[in-house]
């Protein structure tokens, strides 16, 4: 669901991203807000002020998402896990995590404080509601909204369904009580898929009651747990299938190289068009230069491909990212992943002894699957 995104800056050294689709619901939501909500209590406002109170209430819920995320973030941070960054986008908010967290009690901590921190913001925006009543109407009306949306929030993420926290929450129990993560995930899981299915039913009844918009909202939503669910649990089976795996016993050895002084346009004719690989290590005298990839060709104008070279557009060797071949290929998936890139080059002792291709992975999995293959 997710896919351009960009950064708008840091928050306690997070890195905060906005992705395209968040614009859909943004506006969504002040349509509605400035629509339907401000005018239904307020018969006598200007369509004027209800379109300002509509974009701030807006602003200021997002902003609200945007803390219940940094909490899960600081929290995995205490917690000494890593975390990537906070995407805004058409769902609401996700703290990209480095790992899953390694124990039941870190789960549960970093699930739990999302909804408190959601719980303690209505909490704060009733007070002000309560205190604003008399003084400011328009304060009031957002303070009232925030109030409200904000309990709705904790409320529907402590529902027991994974990957929602209260998913979550549940699986650390389960987990801890049986030690086992793979039936935590699984039952987890399993609710999560109960939930996204009643949502979709509540969704399609809403839609053929006349309340078509709201309807087609929770459809999506109830598809988007759904499809969370099945997927978390599929990524656990993958890491579960790549416990005993190392990086050199997928890695190739056997792969093609390209000098840094050839123009893109050669590169396309000589080795893209002639070869199935996706990106290719830079290599003068022996060494290691970078690495250039399909991307960043695709970034390049097509009319600058005579005249720039691989060495302008490649990502230097100090920004590659490495893995070692005793490296478990599940940590390796995992960066690649993170980083969505295709290839890593596989160092020891600052040599390259060969290259991991995410494909490989996969066909290994694939291959895993089918019961061609077992880890050794």
């Amino acid at each position: 669901m997710m896919g351009t995104s960009w950064r708008l800056g840091k928050i306690f050294g997070i890195e905060i991203h906005i992705d395209a689709s968040w614009f859909i619901i943004f506006i969504l939501v002040t349509w509605t807000l400035a629509g339907q909500y401000f005018p239904s209590r307020n018969p006598n406002w200007s369509p004027p002020l209800n379109w300002s109170l509509g974009i701030i209430a807006s602003i200021l819920f997002f902003a609200s998402v945007l803390a219940h995320e940094l909490s899960h973030s600081l929290v995995a941070i205490q917690q000494g896990e890593k975390v990537r960054n906070i995407t805004l986008f058409i769902f609401g908010g996700v703290a990209q995590i480095g790992a899953e967290p390694d124990t039941p009690r870190k789960e549960f901590l970093i699930a739990l404080v999302g909804p408190l921190t959601s719980i303690a913001i209505s909490i704060v925006a009733g007070m002000v509601w309560w205190l604003s009543c008399e003084i400011s109407t328009p304060v009031a009306s957002i303070a009232r909204y925030l109030s409200i949306i904000n309990g709705m929030l904790a409320f529907f993420n402590l529902i027991p369904g994974f990957p929602l926290d209260g998913g979550r929450m549940v699986r650390s129990l389960i987990w801890g009580v049986s030690k086992n993560l793979k039936l935590a995930t699984q039952v987890a899981s399993f609710s999560g898929k109960v939930v996204a299915f009643l949502l979709i039913l509540w969704g399609v009844k809403q839609f053929f009651s006349g309340l078509t918009l709201n309807g087609i909202w929770m459809i999506f939503i109830g598809w988007f747990l759904y499809t969370a669910a099945v997927s978390s649990y599929r990524q656990l089976l993958f890491k579960d299938a790549l416990r005993e795996v190392k990086v050199e016993d997928l890695m190739i050895t056997n792969f093609e190289t390209v000098p840094p002084h050839i123009t893109i346009q050669q590169l396309v004719d000589d080795y893209l068009l002639r070869h199935r690989d996706r990106g290719f290590l830079v290599v003068e005298n022996g060494l290691v230069q970078g690495i250039i990839c399909l991307h960043d060709v695709k970034n390049t104008p097509r009319e600058r491909w005579s005249t720039t070279t691989i060495k302008e557009i490649m990502i230097p060797k100090d920004q590659l990212e490495k893995v070692s071949p005793g490296d478990d290929a599940s940590m390796a998936l995992e960066k690649l992943s993170a980083k969505n890139i295709h290839q890593v080059p596989v160092v020891q002792e600052n040599r390259v002894k060969g290259l991991l291709r995410r494909n490989d992975i996969i066909n290994y999995l694939q291959l895993h699957t089918e019961g061609v293959v077992k880890p050794s």
